[in-house]
């Protein structure tokens, strides 16, 4: 009984407040307290601390409908919007069918994919055909199904509702899983002796001016465990992206690097034609490059000049691509597909008296991609140039090597690759210690010539890279969905370790 007197000694106004109420379930604890989630929480922290009761927390993964989710369970899948059209026209052509059914691309290149893995579809000269009968159309596919049961537990899921959940995992902002967290408690031999009792104090809490003032001899305060356990508390830091990305800029500044900096925003003529990349070439296609309705502003037309003779008939020896160069595809404005882009810029800035040199960027570029957990439509990439006239590839291989060492990937290595701007080409691979096997990172080079006559005024030797830097960051944080990058869930931030190696 010491002990519980201890205790009760002990109570705040919080714990006091809800011990009458501790023979009944939470639910009805707030409505007779009146209390909000968080003080009830914290008051059975309190008691369990003082061995009362067990909290026991009941976690659930939930899943739910995505924004897109939402908008398609009222007005139908992408998929179902396109077989519904060519039910009512059969042998539509393709662009007919995309314009009519008002899809995005996005949307209707997945539709595509999905009806042609039902064999719902045949796709025969550019024109869509049913090939299905209209009793097996007009019952409901997996996926509509699925969204009309949601929400749902995932643990509740057959396996057939599992595949198709996965599925449209795949798809961007359909569905997504909440953990929802039930609480409860159990109360000890001690805590049974204590509940439902009102408990009346008349210790002091805390001291106050007035109470100095007007002090009266036997009062007394509460006693307070300073062993019990305290909250946690968080201090303010910034996004683990950011703390990698000055991690890796730090490197390449104390390899005697500059940085290069440039807008997200480029002429077809920096993104493409300057690094030799022909304007026919299936990189620049829509589904690949997002252009702005806006034309932009050719450089020095020297320069124009020499791209337009590098692409038509070649430099140095080279036949170049053999086609007419038209200005106004040069023009096209672009959300940068790479950081290669600012190394161009920067070998047409440059002069002969600040050669030999060397620079880096890490920045954002853009792609049209499905997003799923391997890609997304912007992406991170570290970039570098170096200029001299007695490089040669063994020592890009080493700046390389140098780098991923420093980022902590101990094995590198480099294999022969193809790329429109460099030649010789290498991929860049890191061995993944768990999975045992190699992990592409990016292209590096040494600049042509056709890249580097009409930049640099003559053939010199450029060693160049772009290094995909959010496959560095998912390896080291062992991410396994790239969109948790940016899920911004705050336990999780708050115990991503620093970046240190």
């Amino acid at each position: 009984m010491a002990d519980l007197n201890k205790i009760i000694e002990s109570l705040s106004p919080l714990e006091r407040k809800i011990i009458p109420h501790l023979n009944f379930p939470i639910k009805e604890i707030r409505e007779l307290t009146n209390l909000d989630q968080t003080s009830l929480l914290r008051a059975l922290k309190f008691l369990e601390n003082k061995g009362l009761l067990k909290v026991n927390t009941n976690k659930k993964q939930i899943v739910e409908l995505g924004t897109n989710g939402i908008y398609y369970k009222k007005n139908h899948l992408p998929e179902r919007k396109l077989l519904t059209f060519i039910e009512q026209n059969n042998h539509a052509a393709l662009e007919e069918a995309r314009k009519q059914t008002k899809l995005t691309d996005n949307e209707f290149k997945i539709s595509l994919g999905v009806l042609k893995n039902k064999t719902f579809i045949e796709i025969k000269k550019g024109k869509l055909s049913l090939n299905a009968s209209k009793e097996v159309l007009s019952r409901k596919m997996p996926e509509e199904a699925f969204l009309e049961m949601l929400p749902v537990e995932e643990l509740l899921l057959n396996d057939e509702q599992k595949h198709t959940l996965q599925k449209l995992k795949n798809r961007k902002e359909i569905v997504q899983i909440e953990e929802h967290a039930t609480t409860s408690f159990s109360l000890t031999e001690t805590g049974k002796q204590i509940a439902g009792r009102k408990i009346e104090s008349d210790l002091l809490e805390e001291l106050t001016p007035a109470l100095i003032k007007n002090w009266k001899k036997g009062k007394k305060f509460r006693k307070y465990d300073i062993q019990s356990e305290t909250p946690r508390i968080y201090g303010g830091r910034i996004h683990f992206v950011n703390e990698a990305i000055q991690y890796a800029r730090r490197i390449w500044l104390d390899l005697g690097f500059k940085e290069m900096s440039g807008n997200l925003c480029q002429t077809s003529f920096w993104n493409f034609d300057a690094l030799f990349q022909p304007q026919d070439h299936p990189v620049r296609d829509m589904h690949d490059t997002f252009f702005l309705r806006k034309e932009g502003r050719l450089p020095d037309k020297a320069i124009v000049k020499r791209v337009q003779e590098a692409h038509e008939s070649g430099l140095d020896k080279s036949k170049g691509w053999d086609y007419n160069w038209k200005e106004e595809e040069a023009r096209k404005v672009v959300l940068r597909t790479h950081t290669t882009c600012l190394s161009a810029q920067t070998l047409a800035s440059l002069k002969p008296s600040e050669l030999p040199a060397k620079f880096f960027s890490i920045g954002k570029n853009f792609r049209n991609e499905t997003v799923d957990w391997s890609h997304g439509f912007e992406f991170y990439q570290t970039e570098g140039i170096v200029i001299d006239e007695n490089l040669t590839l063994r020592d890009l291989l080493g700046y390389l090597t140098i780098f991923y060492k420093k980022m902590g990937f101990e094995k590198v290595r480099f294999t022969p690759a193809y790329f429109p701007y460099t030649e010789p080409s290498v991929e860049t691979n890191i061995f993944h210690p768990e999975k045992k096997v190699w992990l592409e990172l990016g292209g590096a080079g040494i600049f042509r010539p056709e890249v580097t006559i009409p930049l640099l005024g003559k053939n010199i030797p450029v060693l160049a890279w772009g290094q995909g830097f959010d496959r560095i960051i998912t390896e080291y944080y062992k991410i396994k969905d790239l969109r948790e990058m940016y899920a911004n869930d705050i336990n999780d931030l708050r115990t991503k370790k620093a970046w240190m190696k």
